[in-house]
């Protein structure tokens, strides 16, 4: 969409126009473009070979029990943690306004992403991975790690590894032979969950995209929202619902017939080149029927978002600690103030609860425990607190919360996010 619009922008300045009496013409096209976006075929897809199915497939363990109410990560996880928070430092807080600006992450960052090993650390050895325990926890700390240099990077950057989880915990051995090499090589393909739909109150449990039985597998229509970098993705795992099933998750590839993208920036995570996916009768085979409980994708996926309000409520409260104590009014620091200070505290205050609650939740998802009503607390409280934080944060800046000098204003809209996404990143 960047690269269409500066084009027509070019054509737009230029003086054959207004020999031609073309100006006003070029002038509504280019108007209506940056209205509505572009509407495209899906990106063309890479080849992922098909394979005879070679027995059970590969799941990770559950993490054992400890006996002991710790959250406190190993030295693993601690390690990984810091080596994701000095890339979100060095590499995605610096490029956070442009991004948001392009309404897109760069592909410098996307690639040092995937050298990363961000899609590894779910996958098991076995299949090319890093580990056979589930890394639930882990995936918690990478997305706040990452979510504090800046959120819609961040979604940018984990995107594929919601395809590769998923296809690890519900794929057979056939698709995680068939897609899941893609993931741990050199090229990771751009990839996507595609859960939300353009609807009020969506509810991700009563899905308006339908799967249609036909005599070779099933035939998915319906639209997309929230589709991270969908002009670019090679390959989608979408939710739909089947007839007399209810709910499931499907594999796509980009190039099928009948699947077109299109830009949907929106208010917040402009960085995550966000687009919606359109259906329209794309045939899949039964192969590629993602078998598995469909409400622990969106627990997961929940649990995500409540990892990268996190991350970006930790930026704000790291952003507004030193900006009240240097800000100085009537002979002052600012934050002096009582009004001020415990406006400060309460970030503070919540943004722990926040950290607390959603640990609590992925450690027991990760040792194979019930673990639906701690997302759903998790999901309530960094929804709520998680804007809260954000509205605070502008409001404590006065002024200077307004405008795009600094990142705050951005940060507030990217956590109103967090109250309603479903689906694209998962832990």
């Amino acid at each position: 969409m960047g690269a269409a619009l500066a084009g027509l922008n070019r054509l737009a300045g230029a003086a054959v126009l207004d020999r031609l009496g073309l100006r006003k013409t070029v002038e509504r096209g280019v108007y209506q473009a940056t209205k509505a976006g572009f509407t495209a075929a899906g990106a063309v897809s890479r080849t992922f070979a098909g394979v005879a199915n070679s027995g059970a497939a590969d799941r990770p363990r559950a993490v054992p029990d400890p006996g002991l109410f710790d959250l406190t990560p190993t030295d693993e996880q601690a390690m990984i943690k810091s080596t994701v928070a000095e890339f979100a430092v060095e590499r995605l807080r610096p490029r956070a306004a442009e991004a948001n600006e392009t309404c897109t992450t760069p592909d410098e960052v996307l690639r040092t992403a995937g050298e990363l090993g961000v899609t590894l650390v779910g996958i098991p050895e076995s299949l090319g991975g890093l580990g056979n325990e589930r890394s639930t926890v882990t995936n918690v700390l990478i997305a706040e790690a990452m979510a504090h240099g800046d959120m819609g990077q961040a979604v940018a950057c984990l995107a594929p590894s919601a395809v590769s989880t998923a296809l690890v915990l519900w794929g057979d051995s056939a698709q995680q032979a068939t897609y899941l090499p893609a993931f741990v090589g050199d090229n990771i393909p751009a990839a996507a969950l595609a859960v939300q739909e353009p609807t009020v109150l969506f509810d991700p449990f009563s899905l308006s995209t339908k799967a249609y039985r036909t005599s070779g597998g099933f035939a998915l229509t319906g639209v997309k929202a929230m589709v991270p970098r969908a002009a670019t993705a090679e390959l989608f795992v979408v939710a739909a619902d089947v007839d007399g099933r209810g709910p499931a998750l499907f594999i796509v590839e980009s190039g099928s017939a009948g699947l077109s993208v299109e830009s949907d920036p929106g208010m917040g995570l402009r960085a995550a080149g966000m687009g919606r996916l359109r259906l329209d009768r794309v045939n899949v085979p039964s192969s590629a029927l993602l078998e598995g409980p469909y409400e622990d994708c969106i627990r997961l996926a929940r649990l995500g978002w409540c990892a990268l309000a996190l991350g970006t409520s930790q930026a704000v409260l790291d952003y507004v600690i030193p900006y009240v104590n240097n800000r100085v009014a009537f002979g002052e620091p600012i934050s002096h103030r009582q009004g001020v200070a415990f406006k400060v505290a309460d970030i503070g205050t919540e943004l722990e609860g926040m950290r607390l609650v959603t640990y609590r939740a992925a450690a027991r998802a990760e040792q194979g425990k019930p673990f639906a009503r701690e997302v759903a607390l998790a999901r309530k409280l960094c929804g709520d607190q998680g804007m809260h934080i954000g509205d605070d944060g502008v409001q404590l800046l006065g002024g200077h919360g307004f405008v795009k000098e600094h990142p705050v204003e951005r940060w507030y809209r990217d956590l109103r996010a967090v109250a309603f996404a479903e689906g694209t990143i998962l832990v």
